[in-house]
């Protein structure tokens, strides 16, 4: 069984032993008068992910590189961006069949929360890095008008206003196994939405059928 682990576009050259996700509630339990203890569902708090991830400074067999060898700190880079310019990207992990078949993975929206870099002898030249992330949910704000009416504020216009992290298209590299309709059901969770990415990437495809491992795709935000 095969794993892949990319942020974004980036295939990170060594899956994780074991990773963590923290999925967070927000029920609240009360105590009703003659009722007793009952409990509030609440929408789900933002989910939390964890891992040690291994990042060389030489290349292994068991390490992967699809566009050549790059060494801990090209990685490291990326990381430092993506925490001192607050950019989000898509956190996607992928399990496949020996036979190329998808299986099952995790496609969510994250930024990264803190990172930490561990050396030590016992790994010579190597790094080990601790990674936290968390999901990332667009939202929008309001704008609003206050007027005064006769001595009362009054909310006279409403209108919504993006903010810095508002959806923007992001993009995706295809491996082995994907299809356009498996793509948007990962993205959109629609998977009949596949026809939006693929007049996103026209220049790209000829034919929604026809995709090949290693295209770029840029996958636009579901709200468009």
């Amino acid at each position: 069984m095969a794993y892949d682990l990319y942020f974004d576009e980036i295939l990170l050259p060594v899956t994780p032993e074991k990773m963590t996700l923290n999925i967070k509630n927000q029920n609240k339990t009360v105590i009703l008068i003659n009722e007793g203890e009952i409990n509030l569902l609440k929408t789900p708090g933002l989910t939390g992910i964890s891992f040690d991830l291994l990042l060389p400074n030489c290349e292994y067999p068991f390490s992967v590189y699809p566009e050549g060898f790059h060494p801990a700190s090209w990685y490291l880079d990326y990381f430092e961006d993506f925490k001192v310019n607050r950019k989000t990207f898509r956190f996607i992990f992928i399990r496949n069949m020996p036979s190329g078949k998808l299986l099952n993975g995790i496609n969510m929206k994250v930024s990264l929360e803190d990172y930490s870099i561990k050396e030590s002898y016992s790994e010579q030249f190597d790094f080990t890095v601790s990674v936290k992330l968390l999901q990332y949910r667009d939202y929008r704000t309001k704008l609003s008008e206050i007027l005064n009416v006769n001595g009362k504020e009054v909310v006279e216009k409403q209108s919504e206003r993006e903010e810095d992290h508002a959806p923007s298209a992001s993009s995706y590299t295809v491996i082995k196994g994907d299809t356009l309709w498996g793509i948007a059901k990962r993205y959109y969770g629609d998977g009949a939405l596949y026809t939006k990415i693929a007049a996103a990437n026209s220049e790209k495809i000829s034919n929604p059928n026809l995709i090949f491992p290693g295209q770029v795709l840029t996958i636009p935000p579901k709200e468009e």
